[in-house]
Formats: C-alpha cells, sequence, structure tokens
C-alpha cells in the first residue's frame, strides 16, 4: 500500500530516490525516510509528506533506500516511520505488508535488542542483527530471516560494509529497473520510469541483490532467471500534463484508454470478439456458473459485468466481494470460472479469493491493467484492459476499462455458447464503438458539470441511485463523492429507496440519478418522484429528453446502447472530482487511502 524504492548506482543516490519517492506518493503514506549506505550507513525520516523531509542536498552515496508508510502498526510519527534500523545503526530495512508473527518475534528479541517504534517492521532489522555475522553475506543473513517471517511483505535493506541492496517479496509486489549506471528496486514502476522503460518483476519468494552492475535472483536459495519486460508507457504518461490533479487528467484520458481497450478485439461486421483466450471450447460451452471476485471500484466493474454475462452468455453469473468470498455450497469447479478483477493485479483480498477458487480447482481468468502482476501469473488466463497508468488514488479511466473490457468478454462467452445472434452482438458492438466519441462529448461539458458542482456541494447528503446497469454506477458515482470529498454519499437500488432509505430524504438530500438506457429511467424515475415530494433536489444524467421534466437539473448522456451508464458515469466522476476541488480536498491523495491495497 506503501511505497518502497532503491537505487544502487553511480550517481548520487540522495537525489534520485528522493526522486522515486514522490513518484510513489500515488499509493498514499503518512510519512517517509531515506536510508544512505556510503560505507557507512545513515537514516532520515519523519512524519509527513516527501516535500518537508530533510535530507543532505548531496551525498556521496551511491546507494539509498526510501520509503512512504501508510500506518498499519503505530500511529504516524518520526520513530514509527521508515527505514527502520538495529541496535548498531549498521543495517537499515524498509517494509511494505504486515509480518503476522511479529509480537513473538519481539517477544523473543526484546532482552536482547532495544526497540524504539511500534511497528511490526522493526523485528525485520534486529534479526538481520543477528544473522549478519562477520562470514556471512548480506544475503546469506536476509535469506535466514525470511525463513523466520510469517506474513506479507516487500523487504528492502541495505547494511554498513556491504555493497548494494537486497531485497524480497511475498505477496506484496517489487519490482526491479535495469538502468545504464544503475539498478532501481521499488513497488511499482511509475518510481522510476524517467530513468529506465526495462524492467523485471519479482515473483513470490524471490530475493534479489541488486548492485551498480548487476542484479541477481534467488528461489529457495538458487540463482533464478526472470524475464526482462519493456513498459510501453513512459514517464509522461505518469506525469500530470498541465491538469491540476492526477485525477482529472485520468479522467480527460478515457477516450484513448477505452480506444486502447477496444482496439483490434471487434469484428463488427462478423459480430464477434477477438481475447486471445485459449479456453478449451467444451468448458465454454458447459460452464455452469461464472463467479466474479473483486473489490471497490472493481466489484462495480463487476456487477455492471453480472448482467451482460447472464443476458448475453446464458450462465449464471454471482458477483463477490474479494474479502468475503469462499468457494463453497456445493459447487462443481470442473463446471466453474473464477474470474478476479484487480486493476493493479496485486490486491490482496481479490489474490487471496482467487487462491481459494485455484485451491478448490477451479478454471481462473483475471482481468487486470498491470502486465507482470501477481494475478496474471496465478490465473489461467488472462485479458488486459490496456487503460495506462493510473496514478490517482481514486480509480477513474479503470474503471470505464474494466466495462468495457468486461462487455467484450460477455459477447465473447455469448458468441462461443451460441446463446447470442450474430447481429444482436453487431449491434452491441457497435455501440461500444461509439463510447469513446460519447465520452469525449460528456468531458467537453467539464465547465457546465463545474457549474453544477457549485450549486450542489453544500448539500447534507448524496444519495445516488439507479437500476439494472445504471446500479453499479450509482454505486461507482458515491463511491468517488464520498473518497475524495468525504461528504456522506451512498447509492442504492433506486427502488429500494421506499424500503429505508427514503427516511432519510429531506430538503438538504441531493440525489442524483443514472436515467440512460441499460438503467430502466422509467423505473428509476418512479424513485425520482418520490425524492421529489419530500423537497430533495434532484440531478439527473439521462439520454432521454423527456425526462428533464422531471429534474432539478440534467445532465445529457449521448445515446451509445447498454454502454450509456458507463458515458453516464464520467458525469458523476467530474462532479465528485469538483465538489471535492471547491471543498479544497487532497484529491489525489484522500485521507486514509491508497492506490493498491496489498494487505488484508
Amino acid at each position: 500500500m506503501c511505497g518502497i524504492t532503491g537505487y544502487v548506482g553511480t550517481e548520487d543516490g540522495i537525489p534520485i530516490v528522493q526522486e522515486t519517492l514522490r513518484n510513489l506518493e500515488y499509493r498514499g503514506y503518512d510519512s517517509a525516510g531515506v536510508a544512505v549506505n556510503d560505507g557507512d550507513v545513515a537514516v532520515y525520516k519523519q512524519a509527513g509528506q516527501v516535500e518537508d523531509l530533510t535530507v543532505p542536498a548531496t551525498s556521496a552515496a551511491s546507494c539509498a533506500i526510501g520509503h512512504t508508510r501508510w500506518s498499519t502498526h503505530g500511529e504516524p510519527t518520526d520513530d514509527n516511520a521508515h527505514p527502520h534500523t538495529d541496535c548498531s545503526g549498521r543495517i537499515a530495512v524498509v517494509h511494505n505488508g504486515i509480518i503476522d508473527n511479529y509480537d513473538d518475534l519481539r517477544a523473543e528479541l526484546s532482552d536482547r535488542h532495544t526497540f524504539t517504534s511500534d511497528t511490526d517492521t522493526e523485528v525485520v532489522p534486529h534479526l538481520l542483527e543477528e544473522e549478519l555475522t562477520p562470514d556471512a553475506t548480506l544475503q546469506e543473513a536476509f535469506e535466514r530471516v525470511l525463513e523466520r517471517l510469517e506474513g506479507s511483505y516487500a523487504l528492502a535493506a541495505t547494511a554498513r560494509g556491504h555493497e548494494g541492496i537486497v531485497g524480497a517479496r511475498q505477496d506484496s509486489p517489487l519490482v526491479v529497473g535495469h538502468a545504464d549506471g544503475g539498478h532501481f528496486l521499488a513497488s511499482d514502476v511509475p518510481a522510476f520510469v524517467e530513468y529506465t522503460r526495462d524492467v523485471t518483476y519479482l515473483e513470490d519468494g524471490d530475493v534479489v541483490h541488486l548492485t551498480d552492475d548487476d542484479v541477481s535472483v534467488f528461489s529457495d536459495g538458487r540463482p533464478v532467471q526472470r524475464d526482462r519486460r519493456t513498459v510501453e508507457w513512459d514517464a509522461q504518461a505518469a506525469e500530470k500534463g498541465g491538469y491540476d490533479h492526477y485525477m482529472l487528467k485520468e479522467i480527460h484520458e478515457q477516450p484513448q484508454a477505452l480506444r486502447q481497450a477496444l482496439s483490434g478485439r471487434i469484428d463488427e461486421l462478423g459480430g464477434d470478439v477477438e481475447l486471445d483466450l485459449s479456453l478449451p471450447p467444451e468448458f465454454v460451452e458447459s460452464v455452469e456458473e461464472i463467479q466474479i471476485v473483486a473489490c471497490g471500484t472493481s466489484y462495480h466493474a463487476s456487477l455492471y459485468a453480472k448482467e451482460l454475462l447472464e443476458r448475453y452468455a446464458d450462465v449464471r453469473v454471482t458477483t463477490s466481494i474479494a474479502s468475503e468470498y469462499e468457494f463453497s455450497g456445493g459447487r462443481d469447479p470442473w463446471s466453474t470460472l473464477v474470474v478476479a478483477v484487480t486493476q493493479s493485479g496485486e490486491t490482496a483480498d481479490t489474490l487471496g479469493a482467487l487462491r481459494r477458487a485455484n485451491a478448490a480447482g477451479a478454471r481462473t481468468l483475471a482481468v487486470t491493467n498491470t502486465v507482470g502482476s501477481t494475478v496474471t501469473r496465478e490465473t489461467d488466463e488472462t485479458v488486459y484492459i490496456r487503460a495506462g497508468p493510473e496514478i490517482g488514488v481514486a480509480a477513474t479511466k479503470t474503471f470505464a476499462s474494466q466495462v468495457v473490457t468486461l462487455t467484450l468478454l460477455s459477447v465473447w462467452f455469448g458468441r462461443r455458447r451460441g446463446s447470442l445472434d450474430s447481429e444482436t452482438a453487431a449491434e452491441v458492438l457497435s455501440g461500444l464503438q461509439r463510447v469513446p466519441g460519447a465520452v469525449q462529448q460528456v468531458l467537453d461539458q467539464d465547465a457546465r458539470v463545474r457549474d453544477v458542482a457549485r450549486e450542489y456541494a453544500d448539500e447534507e447528503a448524496f444519495f445516488f441511485v439507479g437500476r439494472d446497469l445504471g446500479r453499479p454506477v450509482a454505486l461507482e458515482g458515491a463511491l468517488k463523492l464520498k473518497e475524495i470529498s468525504y461528504d456522506h454519499a451512498e447509492g442504492f437500488a433506486a427502488g429500494e429507496l421506499k424500503h429505508g432509505p427514503l427516511a432519510l430524504v429531506t430538503p438538504e438530500t441531493a440525489v442524483i440519478a443514472v436515467l440512460t438506457d441499460g438503467g430502466a429511467p422509467e423505473k428509476t424515475l418512479k424513485a425520482v418522484k418520490e425524492v421529489d415530494s419530500r423537497g430533495a433536489s434532484v440531478l439527473g444524467v439521462s439520454s432521454a429528453d423527456d425526462a428533464e421534466k422531471y429534474l432539478d437539473t440534467m445532465l445529457s448522456v449521448p445515446e451509445v446502447g447498454v454502454a450509456e451508464p458507463v458515458v453516464a458515469n464520467v458525469y458523476l466522476q467530474l462532479f465528485a472530482y469538483h465538489v471535492a476541488d471547491l471543498k479544497d480536498r487532497a484529491i489525489d491523495k484522500p485521507r486514509n487511502l491508497a492506490k493498491s491495497v496489498t494487505v488484508e
């Protein structure tokens, strides 16, 4: 969830690691720190922002590690910030994840070591202190420490008198960057993409040793070769590009992201889709249930997919919040497909659900944005959403790309199961082809949405309502607003208002209704009339001109068929952004949240 960085090479390590830490700020954090190794180890750390971190302007150290911390054990204080050191200060360690057995380890170590923090991480440098005997290499000592750890981690360490950096991963991402004159270690590629796009993704159980001229990877104590990849996007793609916030930039990148998601995958004339899947035809034809597991925004995209898969593929579909998922209920693993939807491919709860499905013997498929991520290695098949880098904590373009990609998957299944005729498929695909242009039409209304946000920003509560395909968009719209504005926002199936939530509606409540094709607008309008009679203001996003007479404010949605609610969602993203901006919120770094949730 927080960020690890490391550099070893021929340049001054401090400014490089500071820059890589700034590049990882989007992951969410509450403190930051750097350790440098120029033969001796020095640590600089404090609670607060990277820009406030006090470090020397220059140094002779060409080896450094850095960290942005998101608190799990102990409050955000200077002492709890990473890196953590051993008693002598010769070893520095940074860590993402959770050491499950740290209580036992700390109790064992406390009679001969002095602890200065409340973190689980601090047991690691003290263990390493005991293992790093004069006849042991840093790598050997590090591997012996790893044998004693239980839990999830990405770790990096450097030590006085030892060359370079050692790192390891278990259920938490870690990637190596190969540059001219040095190497990088980081939680995510954006940390160092301005220096190199040549990367190696480490796998669970890997230990890596980086020096300025070499990278060695080990698994179970033996050298292994991991593939090098070239990241297709560059540093410019991970910058703000003149926008005030990453979130706004990424909202405006959606037309291009959607074109990438659709590119080369549609045969509109034949009414078919090509996704490079190798699922056996007999399995596709006989599958009895598709289970989708996901969290947060990805879960809302999955709810959208459920409706389309059941409609077009004629198959029973269940959607589960990944942390709650179990493969149970007498299901037959041989006739079940489990689909894991995760932007990062590293979401701990989703990976946990996936592993439970794998253990049961079910066939699995990932829908993700990240090439080389853990989920791609642990599923039988992968479909990429091709959204490009998303830096803002609040997901925007990845939601749209997930829904469009899952719609393609629904058509793919329907055609191969014989439940979707080519004419209907061609109509759906034609609508999808128009979505990027329709989203651009909505983006062209940005100034108007800002005015609407100014009108509604002071309401006490916001209720988002929709039906059918409009319901997951209502849930997603509410999530975006609460994430970045901190306002009370809830999403409901429109028909549920009268079964309880209507008691909360007052003249100080704003109701945002999704009134589009695929969202049963006629039925949703009944809920609109109910709240209107209670004095609430109603903002509608609609593709039907005649809906305007029932609304206080209407934002028009271009007609594109079943994908209209996704286009409507762009209005809701802009609305959330402008409400938060008017309230001067930290839009790209909302409080208490992280981009990639890699702990359970």
